[in-house]
């Protein structure tokens, strides 16, 4: 048996591993009232990498979780933005796997292998009519030479990726994702359309792909762009993945993963809209608000968290290079904003969390505070022993803020059409 993923399901990250359960608590509550939302953990190399965890961590705080809250539906743990290179290291403790081949966009695949492509896409040339995309895609040799070039190689690459996979943990045992949304431009309705033609020939069974959207997705914050080009690129890509499912024999559970999707909260009404009306599935990734969470509960808390966390703005401060460099392509810091370490000194526990709780009705509420706290977690690794410690003694104050961040902000605009 072949295992797949639900119609509807969320990537939660916890940097510490500690929220397991506050965050298993939203789902169970979305299930009570009647959405079923598979929870996915998911942790990349570079957070372990930075903060000295392991992937077999992340097994060990999922199970824990669903023991505590006796959870019996699926749930998965998810190696994210793996490689060739780092894979490895998480096969034994995942049985999800984001294939990422962003890097390899624009690398030359062979002269044979995409002389064989275009061939066997020629069947495809004319005007081809996808159900649910407004205009026909003019496909020509030249289009097809073109869309080769660019992205037959790195599906080439997820290809060789996945069957590395396949051969420690055997096929059907694990669920696949494949993710293009670190390239430099997005993917066009046809783009997309002949990449999972060629991942089809490479009999890599997708359940979701990750396009790059138009706009940008940045670390915790909303949405960045135009929203209804948005909406209509959405609507054409979902279109795109059924036409493609029924066309190559792709897994009935092909869906949509928008990455960094957490905070997107003038999007969430409209890809709830759009997944209504296609009927269509959902995965949303979100990694760092949990982190976030915790710091807003730390500072709420007062005391020796609320000093904790301004020490720890006062670092990242002045460590910015240090701290961006990992992430300058999905923050957008505008340093000459941002609080200075002796303001911050002087905020109270209420003005702290209320300049970095996303609440845009808020005016104390900073974009670039919160990014630049985002991006810092590195920093309570480093005083790893004194921040479990703060978590550990502050569980009431901050659970509450997971569970209600990830149920409120996020499950119910996006998958229950209601809150926000």
């Amino acid at each position: 048996m072949t295992m797949s993923i639900s119609k509807y399901s969320m990537g939660v990250g916890d940097r510490f591993g500690l929220e397991g359960v506050a965050q298993l608590r939203a789902f169970q509550a979305a299930k009570h009232r009647g959405v079923a939302i598979t929870p996915v953990w998911n942790k990349s190399n570079r957070e372990h990498s930075l903060i000295g965890t392991r992937p077999e961590d992340v097994r060990a705080e999922a199970e824990a979780a669903v023991k505590s809250c006796q959870w019996r539906d699926a749930y998965f743990v998810d190696a994210d933005h793996i490689g060739l290179a780092t894979v490895d290291k998480f096969l034994a403790s995942s049985d999800f796997f984001t294939i990422d081949v962003a890097d390899s966009i624009g690398k030359s695949a062979s002269d044979a292998a995409i002389a064989e492509y275009v061939a066997d896409m020629q069947r495809f040339a004319g005007a081809l009519r996808i159900p649910g995309v407004a205009e026909p895609v003019t496909v020509t040799a030249a289009s097809l030479q073109a869309i080769a070039a660019k992205y037959l190689f790195a599906v080439e690459e997820a290809g060789r990726i996945y069957r590395h996979i396949a051969q420690a943990k055997g096929e059907g045992n694990f669920v696949t994702e494949v993710s293009f949304d670190e390239a430099n431009t997005p993917q066009t309705p046809a783009e997309l359309f002949f990449i999972l033609a060629a991942a089809a020939r490479q009999k890599i069974p997708v359940a979701t792909v990750a396009p790059k959207f138009t706009g940008e997705f940045l670390k915790g914050i909303d949405y960045v762009g135009d929203s209804q080009r948005f909406a209509r690129e959405f609507d054409e890509d979902l279109a795109v993945l059924a036409f493609a499912r029924q066309t190559f024999g792709l897994p009935a559970s092909l869906k949509l993963s928008i990455h960094s999707g957490s905070d997107k909260f003038s999007l969430y009404p409209i890809i709830h809209r759009a997944i209504k009306k296609a009927d269509a599935g959902l995965h949303l990734k979100t990694a760092g608000t949990t982190w976030l969470e915790e710091v807003i509960g730390l500072a709420a808390a007062g005391g020796d968290g609320l000093a904790f966390v301004k020490a720890l703005y006062r670092e990242a401060y002045g460590r910015y290079e240090e701290m961006a460099k990992p992430y300058l392509t999905v923050i957008s810091i505008n340093r000459t904003v941002l609080p200075t370490p002796a303001e911050v000194d002087s905020f109270s526990a209420q003005d702290y969390v209320q300049t970095l709780e996303h609440n845009q009705a808020c005016k104390r509420f900073n974009i670039h505070f919160r990014q630049m706290v985002h991006i810092s977690f590195r920093l309570a690794a480093e005083k790893q022993a004194q921040y479990l410690a703060l978590l550990k003694s502050n569980r009431a104050s901050i659970e509450s803020h997971v569970t209600d961040n990830i149920l409120k902000r996020h499950i119910e605009p996006l998958f229950l059409g209601t809150g926000g």
